[in-house]
């Protein structure tokens, strides 16, 4: 059975990639700049969540 931890990590880096393709599939179509910098900024927050829940897996397993 996965631990939670392992099932908070892979949401969070699937997420992630979610929206990193979100935005690339918005740049191929010519979508609109502001819809770009939206997913942008979603990206960099995920990043930094997902980053967060590495170091805490880290710190709590230690």
């Amino acid at each position: 059975m996965m631990q939670f931890s392992n099932i908070l990590l892979i949401g969070a880096l699937a997420a992630v990639a979610l929206v990193l393709i979100a935005g690339v599939v918005n740049m191929i179509r010519g979508g609109s700049l502001e819809r770009s910098q939206i997913l942008m900024r979603w990206r960099v927050g995920l990043q930094f969540l997902a980053l967060l829940i590495v170091m805490g897996i880290l710190y709590f397993r230690h």
